[in-house]
C-alpha cells in the first residue's frame, strides 16, 4: 500500500528523472565520451574539442540578448570564468544563434562583447549553422556542459538551480557548475551530473 510519504518520494524521483531527460535531450550522455567538433572562433581560428584532451573543458551556450544570460553576466559568469581558467580549465563560450536571430554575432562583435563585459572565456566559438549546438542538444542560454580531462562528459545542465532572470536570486542558488568543477578538480565523481537547463531557447537556424 502506497503511503503519502511513498507517493511524495515517487513524485520527487519522477521530477528528477524528467529533469535529467530534458537536460540530456538528444545530445551526448553523461559519463560517455563527449562528441568532438571543429569550429571557428571569434578570431577565425579553428578550434576542436579534441585539442584540449588532458584538460577540463566547459562548454557554455550563450546569447547576449537573453535576459537569463544578462543575469549571469552581471558578474557571476565572469567570476566563474576567471576562477575556472586560473585553475587551467578551458572555457569555450558558444554562440549558436543563426544569422538574423536574437544573439547572432560576428567575430568582431563577439570580441567587443567579451571586452565590454570583462568576460574571461578561453575563446568564443561561432556556430551560426547550429551544428555544434545540435550535436550537444543545447536547449537554452545558458546551457553548460563540463568535459573531463579524459574527454568524458561529466556535467550537463544549468549553471545553477534557480531558474529566474533576477540577479538577486544568485545569492540563494546552488552553483551547480562551480560544484561540478570542484568535483572534477578533486578527482571525485560529479555529485550532481545532470540538471535542468533554463534560459532562452537557442535560436537555431531552420533545420
Amino acid at each position: 500500500m502506497l503511503t503519502r510519504r511513498n507517493l511524495s518520494l515517487a513524485a520527487a524521483a519522477a521530477l528528477l528523472a524528467g529533469g535529467a531527460a530534458i537536460a540530456q535531450g538528444a545530445g551526448p550522455v553523461v559519463d560517455q565520451p563527449a562528441p568532438d567538433f571543429t569550429v571557428k572562433d571569434a578570431d577565425g581560428q579553428t578550434r576542436s574539442l579534441s585539442q584540449y584532451k588532458g584538460k577540463t573543458v566547459v562548454l557554455e551556450w550563450t546569447n547576449h540578448e537573453c535576459p537569463y544570460v544578462k543575469k549571469h553576466y552581471s558578474g557571476n559568469m565572469q567570476a566563474l570564468q576567471r576562477e575556472a581558467t586560473r585553475e587551467g580549465v578551458v572555457w569555450l563560450s558558444i554562440v549558436s544563434s543563426a544569422p538574423g536571430q536574437q544573439g547572432h554575432v560576428t567575430g568582431a562583435q563577439a570580441k567587443q562583447l567579451t571586452a565590454s563585459r570583462n568576460a574571461s572565456p578561453t575563446a568564443v566559438l561561432l556556430d551560426p549553422d547550429g551544428r555544434v549546438g545540435r550535436l550537444y542538444g543545447a536547449k537554452t542560454t545558458p546551457h553548460i556542459f563540463v568535459v573531463s580531462p579524459q574527454g568524458r562528459l561529466v556535467y550537463a545542465g544549468g549553471i545553477d538551480d534557480v531558474p529566474t532572470p533576477r540577479v538577486e536570486d544568485l545569492e540563494r542558488a546552488k552553483p551547480l557548475v562551480r560544484l561540478a568543477l570542484a568535483d572534477v578538480k578533486a578527482g571525485r565523481k560529479v555529485g550532481i551530473p545532470v540538471s535542468r537547463p533554463y534560459g532562452c531557447s537557442v535560436k537555431y537556424s531552420a533545420a
